[in-house]
């Protein structure tokens, strides 16, 4: 199964586990994720969960030749996306973060990356736009010119940057990530739960009409993309492993 499920006292960890694929996500992987996050949501004993990769990359987005309906009732996109949380999730990122494995760690509520970390929203080079709530989510967590630069080129950030700019809570060493995500895991379990499951659900109370109308936005532009010649010549590029050649319509 490309999903593993581990249990460390009251945290529940996600284990993405598809390197061939550099854990690019399909239908079978967001079923998985969405079945993870609902234990986590619906067992009294677990507090918070993590989401993490393999040890040489988090994830890489959509798998474009199989992620098509990656997407689940209770958690939207991916399983987790547009998920309404109770319960407190950290991304431990190693290796690259790249497309939709960006808007994954967007989705949590704190990020623990490793050095070997990068972090890309590189849709726009491929004649897409982020569809999973990064065109949104990664204005609030970056200043405005920083996030516009990451969704129309292909900048990526290291996670020192990303830590300098606010987005990452924690720089981990190579091969730590997940170990300093348990360690930022079990002092939020310090607190009391029903504490910060109400401190969560405010925070998202104050983002809810922002969330719709930046989901309304994403739609738009997606029917854009849809219609556009070059939507289809940057994936025939992509997949060709060749430059696109644009036609601007």
């Amino acid at each position: 199964m490309p999903i593993r499920e581990e249990v460390q006292g009251r945290i529940l960890i996600v284990h993405l586990e598809r390197e061939e694929k550099r854990n690019a996500i399909n239908v079978e992987m967001a079923v998985g994720i969405s079945a993870a996050l609902d234990r986590l949501d619906d067992e009294d004993e677990l507090w918070t969960g993590i989401i993490t990769g393999t040890p040489n990359v988090f994830c890489a987005g959509t798998d474009l030749r199989e992620g098509v309906g990656a997407y689940t009732d209770r958690g939207g996109e991916y399983g987790v996306i547009r998920r309404k949380r109770v319960k407190p999730l950290i991304a431990a990122v190693e290796g690259p973060c790249l497309g939709g494995g960006l808007e994954i760690a967007l989705a949590c509520d704190l990020i623990v990356a490793s050095t070997t970390a990068k972090m890309a929203l590189p849709e726009s080079r491929r004649g897409l736009v982020a569809t999973s709530g990064a065109l949104f989510r990664v204005t609030r967590a970056l200043p405005p010119n920083i996030a516009t630069q990451l969704l129309i080129t292909g900048t990526g950030l290291t996670a020192q940057r990303a830590h300098d700019l606010g987005l990452v809570n924690v720089v981990s060493e190579p091969g730590h990530a997940l170990a300093d995500a348990l360690v930022l895991a079990d002092d939020i379990n310090q607190s009391g739960p029903v504490a910060v499951r109400a401190t969560l659900a405010a925070l998202a109370e104050q983002t809810e009409n922002a969330d719709v109308a930046g989901w309304q936005a994403t739609e738009r532009a997606k029917d854009v993309i849809i219609a556009s010649e070059d939507m289809r010549e940057g994936v025939e590029a992509f997949f060709g492993r060749r430059p696109p050649e644009w036609k601007a319509r």
